[in-house]
């Protein structure tokens, strides 16, 4: 019968609806946007092309759901959910867990810099998805110097246990000391996109990485396991092309 200090409440608006739904459907449902959102940190911000760090990142955007149906994209960081400001990316599930399904909300986000509104229907949440992406696997590339990368081809395993159709990537097989490693990047991880442009093979990749610009933070999108990341990249102003 201690006391340690400790308590924790439900607001009552959350608890009343709870009471409702299971009156009226005799179970709970939630509402679903269908996105993987993270934080946006300084570095993030300004590879987004925003002034300031602050909202929700998107990382992934489910296939058939209610936000690819509305015209969400990768990148998008959403900083107002019907007419609530998201601050965070832990600010943005209860927004849309309370929302009444079939119910029309507009959403900010800011794409490429720039505000953008959308409109969405929100959805019910379904079970959660089960699908793996499989190990990293394959032959080493050649280092991609410049980022200190090698990376290698996808199988054909891995293509098509990647979501939303993507037919791309590249597979880091060894990393040092460089841009990549600073950013966060790992062995094994999968790189998706870099600088806004979809990666689609290694001969691609390394194309891009000749082209990067120096001495400010570039958005990198990475798989790792079953999770997408944003990360930043920077890469040294005396770095050679």
């Amino acid at each position: 019968g201690g006391y340690m200090g400790l308590s924790f409440a439900i607001p009552i608006d959350l608890a009343m609806d709870v009471v409702d739904q299971l009156k009226s459907r005799g179970h709970v449902t939630r509402g679903w946007l269908g996105v993987l959102v993270q934080d946006v940190t300084r570095d993030l911000a300004e590879s987004f092309g925003m002034k300031k760090p602050g909202g929700a990142a998107a990382a992934r955007i489910m296939p058939d759901s209610p936000a690819q149906r509305a015209g969400f994209e990768v990148g998008d960081v959403i900083v107002e959910f019907d007419g609530k400001e998201v601050a965070n990316s832990s600010s943005l599930p209860p927004l849309v867990g309370t929302t009444r399904i079939g119910k029309e909300v507009a959403v900010k986000v800011i794409r490429q810099g720039k505000p953008k509104i959308l409109k969405v229907t929100i959805g019910e949440l379904p079970a959660e998805d089960d699908t793996k992406v499989s190990a990293a696997s394959g032959s080493d590339g050649d280092m991609e110097k410049r980022l200190g990368v090698a990376v290698a081809e996808l199988t054909q395993e891995q293509l098509s246990e990647l979501e939303n159709g993507r037919k791309g990537g590249v597979v880091v097989r060894r990393i040092k000391e460089g841009p990549a490693q600073k950013a966060g990047v790992r062995n094994g991880d999968i790189l998706l996109s870099l600088n806004g442009v979809t990666i689609e093979n290694v001969a691609q990749f390394k194309r891009l990485a000749a082209e990067l610009p120096t001495g400010k933070a570039l958005p990198l999108l990475v798989q790792r396991r079953n999770d997408p990341i944003w990360m930043a990249l920077k890469i040294p102003p005396d770095s050679k092309r």
